[in-house]
C-alpha cells in the first residue's frame, strides 16, 4: 500500500501542492491512502481525485478574508519591512461575543464546501482510496484520525476545517461534546498512523527545512512572542513524529520518501498572499523534479 502524507504548515501548503502535482501528474504515482494534517487536510481530497488544477486554483487565489471571519492580526509596513501585530479591536470584539479565541475562521469552513462538492465526496467514498485528516481532541487529550469512509459530507467537511484551526488565532470547535483544534498540535507528520493503517511505501511532504537553518528574531511584541512559542512547539512535535515514524517503518519494513522544503519559506504561515503562494506552488513542483526518487526510497535508519 502506498501513502501520501502532507504535514501542517498553513500557507506553505502551496509548496506541498507543487510537490504533489509532480508526484501524481509527472511520476503517475498511485496512492491508496492520503493522510493530511492542517493545511495538508485541505489538499488530500482533491489530490485523491486527481483534480490538481482545481486545488491549485484554490491555494493560489486565497486571501486572509477567505480564511478569517474575524482576523486577529494586521500587517503594517515599517521602514519597508512587514510587521505583524494583534488587531486589538477584532480581538476585543470576539471576546465580547463570548468567543474563546482571538479570531474566527468560519470563512474557511464555507470555502471548503465551495471547492469540495458533495458529488466529489461521494465519488471518493465509492473509490478504494482512503482519505484521512488529523484532529486534536483537547477534551480527551488525544489525537484522532477521521476517515472519509466513516462520515457523511457535512461531518467530513467539518473535520477538514477543524484540522486547520490553529488556535488561539482560529476557531475552537465544539463537536460531539468535545473541544477540537488543529491536528498539528498532536500529529504534525502522521507517518506512524499511515504505517499502522498498512502503508508499506510512504511519501511524506514536510513543510519545514530538514535542518534548522535559522534563529528566530527577538520578539517585537506579544504577537511575535506567541507565534515564536507555537512555532517552537510545532517544530518539536514534528521532530518527534518523524522519529517515531522512522521507528515504526523499521519495525514494519516500510520505506519513506521525505520531501522537505529546501529553504525557509516564511516565519509566519498564517499570512496568505496570493502571489507568494503561486511562487511556492511552482517552486514545490520544480523542487520535486530535481529529486532522484529512486535514491530516496530507502529503509529508515534503525
Amino acid at each position: 500500500m502506498r501513502a501520501l502524507i502532507i504535514s501542517g504548515g498553513g500557507s506553505k501548503g502551496a509548496f506541498a501542492g507543487g510537490v504533489a502535482q509532480y508526484l501524481i501528474e509527472d511520476l503517475h504515482k498511485q496512492y491508496d491512502l492520503f493522510l493530511g494534517t492542517s493545511t495538508g487536510s485541505l489538499l488530500v481530497s482533491h489530490l485523491a481525485l486527481n483534480k490538481v488544477a482545481k486545488i491549485k486554483e484554490a491555494y493560489t487565489s486565497v486571501t486572509p478574508k477567505s480564511i478569517f471571519s474575524n482576523c486577529p492580526f494586521k500587517i503594517k509596513k515599517r521602514f519597508g519591512e512587514e510587521i505583524i501585530g494583534f488587531h486589538h479591536f477584532n480581538i476585543v470584539k470576539n471576546f465580547i461575543r463570548g468567543k474563546n479565541t482571538f479570531g474566527e475562521s468560519h470563512n474557511l469552513r464555507k470555502l471548503i464546501r465551495d471547492f469540495f462538492s458533495k458529488e466529489e465526496f461521494e465519488k471518493l467514498k465509492e473509490s478504494p482510496k482512503d482519505i484521512v485528516v488529523t484532529v486534536s481532541n483537547l477534551s480527551l487529550n488525544t489525537v484522532e484520525y477521521k476517515s472519509i469512509n466513516d462520515f457523511e459530507y457535512d461531518d467530513f467537511c467539518d473535520w477538514i476545517w477543524i484540522s486547520c484551526n490553529y488556535i488561539p488565532f482560529m476557531s475552537l470547535v465544539r463537536k460531539n461534546g468535545c473541544d477540537y483544534a488543529d491536528g498539528g498540535f498532536a500529529a504534525q507528520v502522521p507517518i506512524e498512523e499511515a504505517i499502522k493503517r498498512g502503508a508499506t511505501h510512504v511519501d511524506a511532504i514536510i513543510l519545514e527545512t530538514e535542518n534548522n537553518l535559522y534563529n528566530r528574531l527577538p520578539a517585537r511584541g506579544a504577537f511575535s512572542a506567541l507565534t515564536n512559542l507555537f512555532a517552537f512547539m510545532m517544530d518539536r512535535i514534528e521532530y518527534q513524529n518523524i522519529k517515531i515514524g522512522k521507528y515504526e517503518a523499521t519495525l514494519k519494513n516500510a520505506t519513506i520518501n521525505f520531501y522537505y522544503t529546501p529553504t525557509l519559506l516564511t516565519t509566519n504561515s498564517l499570512i496568505f498572499k496570493k502571489e507568494q503562494m503561486k511562487k511556492w506552488w511552482q517552486s514545490g513542483y520544480e523542487y520535486a523534479k530535481t529529486k532522484d526518487v529512486d535514491s530516496q526510497e530507502i529503509l529508515p535508519e534503525e
